[in-house]
């Protein structure tokens, strides 16, 4: 599975929005590290859970 994410997008998670607004640090094979504004890092796995990235464009 190919993931349309790179390092400093911005993405938050839809069944977790309390989470907030997350910045992608890394990704390694499916696993992504987020830094969430609310609740800190989080390494999630894509294939279980779903990430939306937010388009920052004007």
């Amino acid at each position: 599975m190919i993931f349309d994410f790179e390092p400093g997008d911005k993405v938050y998670n839809p069944n977790n929005k309390e989470w907030g607004i997350g910045q992608v640090q890394s990704i390694i094979k499916q696993k992504v590290t987020v830094n969430f504004e609310n609740v800190g890092k989080k390494v999630i796995n894509a294939e279980n859970i779903e990430l939306k990235r937010i388009n920052d464009q004007n």
